[in-house]
């Protein structure tokens, strides 16, 4: 597939056409500061954010949007479903919660954040399923294009399609040089679901490494834009996060070159030199 820009897309299995590269939100501040990144994402093209309910910026996200001047239309915008929630009524209400808090009458894509939180860690594939069909009913009224998952490994997915109707079509992950998850990855593919890259940077962790810094001379380019390059040429969609303007801007400028095969394979030999991002409340799967 060659890309030419942030209006590129890949296309679910459901139809919908997704931007190739997402602005991400994790870990940016409620209020000024989430307000201002998106504003400054979506000035330098981003059509695609990326938050979710625990990030506590929906709000900010959507007063961003609305300033923008960016047609609604013309953007892609995810929330996600957090881990108090999972179950049918729970879903529903978060769902609705998300709307309002975006300020927005649809969402584009919505997720389940993780697939066994604590609190129903005894009983997750159940929790899993309920939610979904609130998410699924969702769907069917015009509320969310498209549904699916976050964090999921095959026997998460293997659950949840026994009594999925719809299909999910999407899975964020972490996925970077350090955490390729070839297993997860593999499924996602087997079931037709889109890899979305959470953490594509390492957050921030992989922009020292030498071997990323040394493959960035070659080309004129940053690590950051590296790792992001990396990404979209494994198929993956990254979501890259930046609060700094000079950052956000640059991210996106990564469409100007690609990476040769010998370059790709010496990033994924940097496989398990740190350790994965993951909540640690969640680390059990």
């Amino acid at each position: 597939m060659t890309l030419h820009g942030l209006e590129d897309t890949y296309e679910l299995a459901n139809g919908v056409k997704i931007p190739v590269i997402g602005f991400g939100t994790w870990q940016t501040p409620d209020g000024d500061v989430a307000q201002e990144a998106v504003e400054t994402a979506l000035n330098a093209g981003y059509r695609h954010i990326d938050t979710a309910a625990a990030y506590g910026n929906e709000a900010s996200v959507g007063r961003a949007i609305k300033r923008s001047g960016v047609k609604r239309s013309d953007l892609f915008v995810t929330s996600k479903l957090w881990n108090g929630s999972h179950s049918y009524e729970g879903a529903k209400a978060a769902i609705d919660d998300s709307l309002l808090k975006l300020d927005t009458d649809y969402l584009d894509l919505y997720l389940i954040h993780w697939p066994n939180p604590v609190a129903i860690r005894d009983h997750w594939a159940e929790g899993n399923a309920e939610a979904w069909r609130a998410m699924e009913e969702a769907v069917q009224a015009g509320k969310i294009r498209a549904i699916g998952v976050s964090n999921f490994r095959r026997h998460h997915l293997e659950a949840l399609l026994k009594t999925a109707k719809i299909k999910p079509v999407v899975n964020q992950i972490c996925l970077n040089p350090n955490d390729l998850q070839a297993e997860v990855t593999a499924a996602n593919k087997e079931y037709g679901l889109l890899s979305e890259a959470y953490s594509p940077l390492g957050t921030g962790g992989l922009l020292g490494n030498e071997t990323i810094k040394a493959v960035g001379a070659k080309y004129g380019k940053s690590s950051a834009q590296v790792l992001i390059r990396w990404s979209l040429q494994h198929n993956f969609l990254p979501l890259p996060k930046s609060v700094h303007p000079d950052y956000i801007k640059a991210n996106a400028e990564v469409f100007d070159f690609a990476l040769t095969a010998d370059d790709m394979a010496k990033l994924d030999g940097l496989q398990g030199i740190g350790q994965p991002v993951l909540d640690p409340d969640q680390a059990e799967f």
